[in-house]
């Protein structure tokens, strides 16, 4: 993990110095609230950053997530996944020992998530992250619904909130129904994580302590073998890039170092690489070279 957020700390000042070079603008919205804040508030503001309100009907899970971390990515945000360190596969990530973190910045805040986690706690892990950059906090997160550390519960509450509002959750609870079969039917109605569905639940005070962490740590390992196999992100090498590094990351270093202002020695250093070709195949892939 030390090894991780050193990296990503490494990128996130390369990145700042970049775009402040380019004239950028803070991010206003960046460290805009504060614990006293009421937790519906951010999680709105989240909610029209992300335009969760405007995902089209059709859309399905896969879909949904996908266009989280692209919603994020829009709002200025660096997104980056990855389940080992760096591009060595012999050095995976723990995920009982983080499943996300937030490095604060008000040019280039950054939100990490551990791909070694399923899926559908991963979507959980981005809003609670985000969460933390609206506090203008940088932390790691084990992602424990049940923690009692005080700022935690805050950003559960929040990413709670924001994924699937209470008042249309509880219009849409019915304990009559079993309720494997309700959070099956919650997670496809508000298109969330059934993770998702039973953190909602207990923030809303419809599961007690007990039964929610006897079906959260069921559901979680459900998830996580479906997750097991289908056998992860798939893609090539330059797809999974696109994960670990981000898009806009990625494709500003290039740019920047085909442009001759930052040496080729550093772009590899920023990206992970050893090798010319590797850097012009995926600078090909994202478009920057023909």
């Amino acid at each position: 993990m030390i090894d991780t957020v050193s990296q990503c700390q490494l990128r996130q000042q390369w990145f700042r110095e970049h775009l402040i070079a380019e004239g950028a603008e803070p991010l206003n919205w960046v460290g805009s609230a504060n614990l006293d804040t009421a937790p519906v508030s951010i999680a709105l503001a989240i909610r029209a950053a992300l335009q969760l309100d405007r995902r089209p009907l059709s859309m399905n899970w896969t879909e949904a997530v996908r266009s989280l971390y692209q919603r994020a990515e829009e709002l200025g945000v660096l997104v980056a996944r990855n389940g080992v360190v760096g591009n060595n596969t012999h050095r995976k990530l723990r995920v009982e020992e983080f499943r996300g973190f937030a490095l604060s910045d008000r040019y280039a805040p950054l939100v990490f998530i551990n791909a070694g986690d399923s899926k559908a706690a991963q979507m959980f892990t981005l809003v609670h992250e985000l969460c933390h950059l609206w506090l203008g906090q940088s932390a790691v997160s084990d992602g424990d619904p049940t923690t009692n550390v005080a700022t935690e519960r805050f950003c559960n509450a929040v990413a709670a909130e924001a994924l699937a509002p209470a008042s249309e959750f509880l219009a849409a609870w019915d304990p009559a129904v079993p309720l494997s079969e309700l959070t099956a039917r919650l997670a496809r109605l508000f298109k969330v994580s059934t993770l998702v569905v039973l953190i909602r639940a207990r923030e809303a005070g419809l599961l007690v302590d007990d039964a929610f962490k006897a079906a959260y740590a069921a559901e979680r390992e459900r998830v996580r073998d479906i997750d097991v196999k289908a056998g992860g992100d798939g893609g090539d090498f330059y797809s999974t890039q696109n994960a670990r590094l981000g898009g806009r990351f990625a494709t500003a270093v290039i740019s920047s170092a085909l442009e001759g202002r930052t040496p080729y020695t550093e772009a590899f250093r920023l990206l992970g690489f050893k090798s010319t070709a590797t850097f012009d195949e995926y600078a090909r892939k994202l478009g920057v070279l023909p």
